[in-house]
């Protein structure tokens, strides 16, 4: 509904009529200059009265009278004619102003404002104060679901009001420097969304942890204490992200993890014999950026086979190193809302609907705070949910409307391309491009407009710009305005706190406004130096708690998922123990050197029949992360030692016992024996160096 305050200012202003008998009410001065966007206005002083100039200002709104209708320009400089006041004389001054539009008589016989001119102001037209009735057409937008926001700066009785579903639709950004009141600006203008738009789900990217006391009857806190985003709903470039730790990514271990994750993933939903899953042709819809689940256990077992394959040797540096940064990963206890014991089964239902507040039940906002979340994965997770946000909307035909707001977006889509992670920039940009059309829009909060990608804050068509004191950050908001209006912005650098200039599609002509006061027990509130001292706050703090939290010693516990993972190991271990012997003795070990010798003989004498065999190792349960290792094995002086003694002995042992059961070759623990395994070796590695000279 209309606001009823603007109906009652309109009424008060149609009674408000020039009279030219009182010289210091509104007659002002005379256009003595016009060009095709501004106009000079020439006035005077008399007797050095200040009564006339503090009638406008620079920012404040002005009538010029065209016949039947009245031009309204924007003040946006004024200088005496001489650089000097005369304090009992007359004074001369101009003011420059800007044309904006007109107020006229509509065809339905009411006045009305529109932003074009049809007679331009001639030479010697009178200037004066704005009625308050124009003032009120000229910033009424014409809707009748508007929201009162605040009060205009030039007459406070009246409201500044925007409109809602235009402002959504269409994107809104907020900029302006540290301290101005950003935060409660977004505050008010998400109370006003959500009351607009019953079906409205408002995400905020939180990394201050600051928004929790803004919303304490709307919205539900999600911290990393309580937050269970799993690694799977995490595409390749989103999950390689966490592993790397936000470095750069090592080509040849992303292409690991590009073949492993899908049959990881279909092992998990039991397309594979058994737990693990070795590598097959088949063509399959699941790929590594599909949003199933799968166990990191299964990924470490196919990285373990891998590394275990004769054929694999080139690529065991960089397996080793990729399982190094999975397992890192895993044991970070900052890393545990994505790999806690609630991330192994398939809760992408529960995490979308926790998030996304689907349903609301009465608490349609969603503050993500970021703060806790370690500062080389917060991208990475940035990503996901904006990505999701997205697909959400795409997917729900319009059922759901979806805001992501964006606190220090600059962060997450800065102007340097290559400064910026490219799935974040990609997920914000998609949403601030195609958005729209389907129900998720986007708000962004900066106090560095130059250091955020242009082509996202272009597509923002409702800005409010609040103080900017740098002249990078100024042009910025200059070349956004419409028209390119240089002058309505030539004041941003000295608003007060609080104030904006408000322009765009929510708002019918750029206006100069003050936020309305937010009570105090909404306000954003974050744990800064500028929080008062009260008889809540502590006189002292516990050092062992801070360092608790510093070495991540406090949070939750991830011993269970760890635990999940040495159980998935150890089961699959003890599937395929059973094909495999009991680890030889050292007296098995002696002997198996005398069956060496033997199958060499055989091996030279029949080379083409040892070729034949296939080279590839068998799985080695041995390699599973976690699994006990068995009886340890000789070290390499006992073995030597071993040796030398049976050939100084002169080799009168029996080779082996024909009845005795085949036993692993020297160094093959708990593997069955092939005769081109061992061949391999003996070539590679000749008797005659393992004998001390």
């Amino acid at each position: 509904m209309r606001n009823t305050d603007l109906h009652r200012s309109s009424a008060a202003g149609e009674q408000d009529r020039r009279d030219d008998d009182t010289p210091g009410n509104r007659l002002l001065g005379r256009v003595v200059a016009c060009s095709g966007s501004r106009a000079t206005i020439s006035a005077v002083a008399e007797e050095g009265q200040t009564s006339l100039t503090e009638l406008w200002s620079v920012g404040r709104l002005i009538s010029i009278s065209v016949g039947d209708n009245r031009i309204v320009a924007l003040v946006y400089a004024m200088a005496t004619d001489q650089q000097s006041w005369s304090t009992n004389g007359d004074t001369l001054f101009h003011v420059e102003v800007e044309l904006l539009g007109e107020v006229h008589m509509g065809p339905d016989g009411r006045e009305e404002f529109s932003a074009g001119i049809s007679a331009y102001p001639y030479l010697g037209a009178i200037a004066h104060r704005i009625r308050a009735s124009d003032l009120a057409k000229v910033y009424d937008t014409g809707m009748n679901d508007v929201c009162v926001i605040g009060k205009l700066t030039q007459d406070e009785s009246l409201d500044a009001t925007i409109h809602v579903p235009s402002m959504l639709s269409k994107h809104f950004a907020i900029v302006g420097t540290t301290g101005v009141g950003k935060s409660t600006a977004v505050t008010l203008l998400l109370h006003k969304a959500i009351q607009s738009d019953p079906k409205l789900r408002v995400l905020i990217l939180d990394p201050h942890n600051e928004f929790a006391a803004a919303f304490p009857d709307h919205a539900v806190v999600i911290e990393t204490d309580t937050l269970d985003l799993p690694f799977w709903l995490f595409k390749l470039e989103e999950f390689a992200e966490v592993v790397f730790r936000g470095r750069p990514a090592v080509p040849e271990e992303i292409d690991v993890l590009r073949d492993l994750i899908p049959e990881a993933k279909k092992a998990f939903r039991g397309s594979g014999e058994g737990g693990l899953m070795r590598r097959t042709n088949e063509k399959s819809s699941i790929t590594a950026d599909t949003p199933v689940p799968f166990r990191i256990a299964d990924l470490l077992a196919l990285i373990d086979e891998r590394i275990g394959r004769l054929e694999g040797r080139t690529e065991k540096p960089h397996l080793r190193s990729l399982k190094v940064k999975i397992m890192s990963a895993i044991n970070d206890p900052r890393y545990h809302f994505m790999f806690s014991s609630n991330t192994i089964t398939d809760t992408i239902l529960d995490t979308v609907a926790r998030i996304f507040r689907i349903p609301g039940n009465g608490r349609p906002i969603t503050t993500f705070q970021l703060a806790g979340i370690p500062s080389e994965v917060v991208n990475s997770v940035a990503s996901v949910l904006c990505r999701m946000a997205f697909e959400i909307g795409l997917w729900s035909n319009g059922g759901v409307h979806m805001l992501v707001v964006c606190e220090e977006a600059h962060r997450y889509v800065p102007a340097d391309a290559s400064a910026g992670f490219l799935p974040t920039r990609q997920a914000i940009a998609r949403i601030a491009k195609d958005g729209r059309k389907y129900g998720v829009s986007l708000g962004v909060i900066t106090q560095r407009p130059g250091e955020l990608d242009p082509t996202i804050l272009s597509q923002c068509s409702t800005v409010f710009a609040m103080r900017l004191a740098n002249d990078q950050d100024q042009e910025i908001i200059r070349s956004a305005i419409p028209n390119s209006s240089s002058s309505t912005t030539s004041f941003i650098s000295s608003i007060g706190n609080g104030e904006a200039i408000a322009f765009g599609e929510a708002v019918a002509v750029p206006m100069r406004m003050k936020f309305s006061r937010v009570s105090e027990s909404r306000l954003p509130k974050a744990n800064g130096v500028v929080v008062k001292a009260s008889e809540d706050t502590p006189d002292t703090v516990d050092l062992r708690s801070i360092v608790g939290r510093m070495r991540s010693v406090s949070g939750p516990d991830i011993s269970s998922f760890q635990s999940s993972i040495l159980a998935a190991e150890n089961d699959a271990s003890a599937m395929r123990s059973t094909f495999a012997e009991p680890p030889p003795s050292r007296l098995d070990r002696v002997d198996d050197y005398r069956e060496t010798q033997h199958a060499q003989q055989t091996v030279s004498s029949n080379g083409d029949a040892a070729m034949s065999e296939p080279d590839i190792q068998p799985y080695r349960p041995d390699m599973l992360p976690g699994v006990p290792a068995g009886p340890s094995p000789l070290s390499a002086h006992d073995r030597f030692e071993a040796l030398r003694r049976e050939l100084n002995a002169g080799h009168d042992a029996s080779p082996s016992q024909p009845n005795r059961p085949a036993r692993p070759a020297f160094g093959e623990t708990g593997e069955t024996r092939r005769e081109g395994s061992i061949r391999e070796q003996l070539l590679k590695k000749p008797l005659s160096s393992l004998v001390r000279k």
